[in-house]
């Protein structure tokens, strides 16, 4: 697979998002065939594998993605790039601690989870408004000094924030939210970064599943812990509504002999040159499929009809890359973990 950059660290131009061994589409799997799934990916050619410390059950399982990608990846670890991410809360301050000393035990419990004694890449996993992300930053720098971890990024962020803590700490990527259905960081966020060298690193990018056309308007979705309930595309009137861009896919994918989710990798790959999508999924035929984009490549003139085609359609169902504009979606997603986390306790 072809190699990009995110700052000093190069990795396979396609990533794996590994959220969906631990939670967020319904029944994980079994922990043998999820370590097997990313240790395929890795034969594949895939060197980039993406986590987070609140992917698994925050109250009762806290670390349990870390903890499998860990595990899978032991025997090769010094061959790849690993991204984790971590969140501050202002109650971890309000005693007198630092934000280099939160923001040091939220890197050791990773560390531990993930049995490395460094992370290629470190996220502050969305901005609370509370916590000042340009101290943030400068924390980032001293663990940068100290080995700890090599680069850093942000996630769910525009540009202006961005900027803002690039200016203290230079930042390598930004995870954000892109796809065909989801282009808001056409106008800020890639624009900046091209400027200033930072790798994008689009989650998502297959809009949840429903840019591969395998979710129908009648797909139901697990009624535990599957966030796809809450996506905007996914709700059975835009399903509908955006079938044109199905269509679109469709007829490209055929002329090519790829699927559809591999277009769409394929078109974000050809538009950006830093751009690195990390397609999640807990299927093992599926993350196959979608390191196989690597293998489609559009002409410049196949890409312009695609782009042309696109931006004659209406998206319906928005969501945005910002994750305080995430409003709906992440009300309803942090309302059903609560419901889960009080059964579970009684």
């Amino acid at each position: 697979m072809k190699k990009r950059k995110i700052g000093s660290l190069e990795v396979s131009e396609i990533g794996m998002g590994c959220m969906g061994f631990s939670h967020g589409y319904g029944k994980v799997p079994e922990e043998a065939y999820s370590i097997e799934a990313i240790r395929k990916a890795y034969d594949f050619g895939c060197t980039f594998f993406d986590t987070a410390e609140v992917y698994g059950d925050v109250v009762f399982y806290p670390g349990h993605n870390e903890q499998l990608v860990g595990k899978a990846v032991k025997d090769f670890r010094k061959d790849i790039v690993l991204a984790t991410k971590f969140f501050l809360h202002p109650d971890e301050l309000a005693d007198g601690t630092s934000i280099y000393e939160a923001t040091r035990r939220h890197l050791e419990a990773s560390l531990k989870n993930l049995d490395t004694d460094y992370v290629d890449l470190y996220y502050l996993h969305r901005v609370n408004q509370d916590v000042p992300f340009e101290e943030v930053a400068a924390v980032m720098e001293k663990l940068i000094q100290e080995g700890l971890i090599r680069e850093w990024g942000m996630s769910q962020v525009g540009a202006d924030t961005l900027a803002r803590a690039h200016a203290i700490t230079p930042v390598a990527a930004v995870q954000n939210l892109y796809s065909m259905v989801e282009r808001d960081c056409e106008k800020d966020i890639f624009p900046y970064c091209l400027e200033h060298d930072i790798a994008v690193v689009p989650f998502s990018p297959i809009a949840s599943g429903f840019l591969s056309g395998k979710i129908k308007a009648d797909t139901e979705f697990e009624k535990v812990d599957d966030v796809r309930k809450f996506v905007p595309q996914l709700s059975k009137e835009n399903i509908i509504a955006n079938q044109p861009i199905l269509d679109i896919l469709a007829e490209f994918s055929e002329k090519k002999h790829a699927t559809n989710a591999q277009i769409s990798l394929a078109w974000m790959l050809h538009k950006y040159p830093n751009v690195v999508p990390i397609p999640g999924s807990k299927n093992q035929e599926r993350i196959l499929e979608n390191l196989g984009a690597a293998n489609v490549e559009l002409t410049d003139d196949e890409f312009r009809k695609l782009e042309t085609a696109l931006n004659a359609c209406t998206v319906y169902g928005h969501r945005g890359h910002v994750e305080t504009e995430q409003v709906d979606f992440g009300k309803n997603w942090e309302d059903e973990k609560k419901g889960q986390n009080k059964e579970n306790k009684q």
